[in-house]
Order: structure tokens, then C-alpha cells, then sequence
């Protein structure tokens, strides 16, 4: 006899209301790589005045610079570990283009920009998305620095992610990106880890 059908929530990925009107300040085509990464500085900074997320954005641009999907950090409003700001900037990008390689085997050239160097979650996502660019502007260790764990990298990852086709570029307006963070911290901001830090250094060693 057949049981009863069990409902399982859906996991649907929805950026916060401020972003449109947010984004309307901005042109669609931003042709500077400094210009990219102030849009993307402005939406981690805006994440934090806007709601109760971590201060991470993140944004997919074509090869002209035109933007594709927007991305903030949602892990606390939505209780998901997952909703980091690359994850949901990827998820959305490969969504608008229809597609889960962006790169389209090669023939296309989409860009990654992220406020702070990806964590090994966010890290271990990016080879598989297609992107050919990746452009960082905090460093993993400003971000260690006010508390966030940012898990076990290897310390060759660019080299890693070069000999795939990546392209990392890191410490673009990195100062501006720091004092979002560090403005986090001073506002007191939860540090959302997942376990307390001692018992990460019991199970990851030194780091």
C-alpha cells in the first residue's frame, strides 16, 4: 500500500528588493575593471544597510562588461549555508544564459567579481561554472581577520585555477573592500560560522 506523498520544501533563490532599485544608479555596461568591482563594493555595503546578511556581493559580467546576475550574501535571511554572494551571483548567471557552463565550452568569456577572495566553498564552485576571469578585491585574510571562517584553500589555488583557464586577478580596490568588512565588525555584525573556532582548529590543524 502505498503511503502518504511527503512535500519537500523548495529551495528558490530570490535576490533582496533594495537590488533593483539599487542597480538603477548604475549603467548596464560598466567598461572599467575598477568600475566593476566599486559596483560590486557597493553591494556587500549595501547588504549590511539593507537587511542582516555578511558584507559579500559578488556580480557576473560579460567580456564587454555588460552586468549579467548580481549576487549578495543571504545566508542568514534565508538560513541557507549555501547563499554566499558567488554562489548566488553563478546560480543567477548561468539562469539568465540558460545554461551551466557559461563559458559555452570556450567560446564564451564571462567574468567573476567578488568583494573578498572566495571561500573553499565558493572556490571549489568556480572551476565548474565556466567563467574564464576572476577578479578578488579583500583578501581571505581580512575577512579571517574580523572572524569569518573561510575553511581549508590550497595554497597554490590561482596557480590551480591558471592551469584550467582561469584568469585571478586579487586586491582590486582591496581597501575599500576591507573597510566594508572591518565596518561590519564595528557595528557588531554576527560572524555566522558553523562551529566555534576552536573545535575548526581541532579538525582543520594550523593554519
Amino acid at each position: 500500500m502505498k503511503g502518504p506523498e511527503r512535500n519537500f520544501p523548495e529551495a528558490i533563490i530570490r535576490l533582496p528588493r533594495w537590488i533593483g532599485p539599487f542597480l538603477e544608479g548604475f549603467p548596464l555596461l560598466l567598461s572599467s575593471r575598477d568600475e566593476r568591482m566599486s559596483l560590486v563594493i557597493e553591494l556587500s555595503r549595501m547588504n549590511v544597510e539593507n537587511g542582516v546578511n555578511g558584507p559579500f556581493g559578488a556580480a557576473v559580467f560579460d567580456e564587454s562588461g555588460t552586468l549579467v546576475a548580481p549576487g549578495v550574501n543571504m545566508v542568514l535571511s534565508e538560513g541557507c549555508s549555501l547563499l554566499h554572494a558567488e554562489m548566488v551571483a553563478l546560480a543567477l548567471a548561468q539562469k539568465a544564459v540558460g545554461r551551466f557552463d557559461l563559458g559555452q565550452g570556450g567560446e564564451r568569456h564571462f567574468q567573476l567579481f567578488t568583494s573578498t577572495e572566495p571561500c573553499a566553498m565558493c572556490l571549489g564552485a568556480i572551476p565548474w561554472s565556466g567563467i574564464s576571469r576572476l577578479f578578488c578585491a579583500a583578501r581571505d585574510e581580512d575577512a579571517r581577520a574580523i572572524g569569518f571562517d573561510e575553511g581549508t584553500k590550497p595554497c597554490d589555488w590561482k596557480k590551480a585555477f591558471s592551469s584550467r583557464g582561469i584568469l585571478v586577478e586579487c586586491d582590486v580596490l582591496r581597501s575599500q573592500a576591507v573597510e566594508v568588512l572591518k565596518s561590519y565588525a564595528r557595528q557588531g555584525g554576527k560572524i555566522y560560522n558553523s562551529r566555534p573556532p576552536a573545535a575548526d582548529k581541532e579538525i582543520n590543524g594550523k593554519r
